[in-house]
């Protein structure tokens, strides 16, 4: 077996059998060979590691420390993905109530609401956090992340009420549970009245 390096060689070199076996070494480090990637290959790519949609899955933690990202360790690979995609635009807003909602939302996964339209009271503002989970202890975990993003990303003057909005009764059907499960989330219970579900609403300040 020799090495096709010698192809780009004079003629008068490309019939050395010992050449063609000493450049085959060569070849299979530079460009490859069978199975093996070479470096050719993998320096062609490095664009690939810097894209969140098209980096390996254990790049993706080296990617989140560039831009200051801590993913959680819950989330499924194509939301860590997408997340990483959309947090450096998403640090022009930084100190918004439009850029706040959204991280919101990235991070939980909710419908919420930032509403700073209080003229009476100075540097403050309303977060409202719609749960769409019946689950006690990840609505808490919700709760906990939503108030450890809040006090993070807030100006340092302004204070705040968080707000959960938490469903009491849900109309769910097999696609509802489908597209659910499809983002990631808990896939919701059937509902039976008066057993897992009541009429209504409620709304929590904290």
């Amino acid at each position: 077996m020799t090495s096709s390096y010698l192809d780009h060689l004079p003629a008068l070199f490309r019939d050395e059998e010992f050449l063609g076996r000493f450049l085959l070494a060569f070849e299979t480090m530079l460009s490859g060979r069978g199975e093996r990637v070479g470096l050719e290959s993998e320096i062609g790519r490095i664009a690939d590691y810097l894209d969140p949609m098209t980096a390996d899955p254990e790049f993706l933690p080296w990617l989140s420390d560039w831009v200051a990202l801590t993913l959680r360790a819950d989330w499924p690979e194509a939301t860590r993905r997408s997340f990483l995609a959309q947090i450096v635009p998403l640090y022009r807003l930084r100190g918004t109530a439009a850029g706040l909602q959204r991280m919101l939302e990235l991070y939980t996964g909710e419908r919420v609401v930032v509403d700073d339209d209080f003229d009476a009271v100075p540097h403050y503002f309303q977060v409202q956090l719609t749960l769409s989970g019946s689950d006690a202890d990840l609505l808490r975990r919700k709760q906990q992340i939503a108030r450890a993003i809040i006090d993070q990303e807030k100006p340092a003057h302004t204070f705040y009420a968080l707000q959960l909005a938490v469903p009491t009764m849900r109309l769910v059907s097999t696609k509802l549970q489908d597209q659910e499960e499809a983002a990631g989330r808990e896939r919701p219970p059937r509902l039976i009245l008066g057993d897992n579900t009541l009429l209504g609403t409620s709304n929590r300040t904290l």
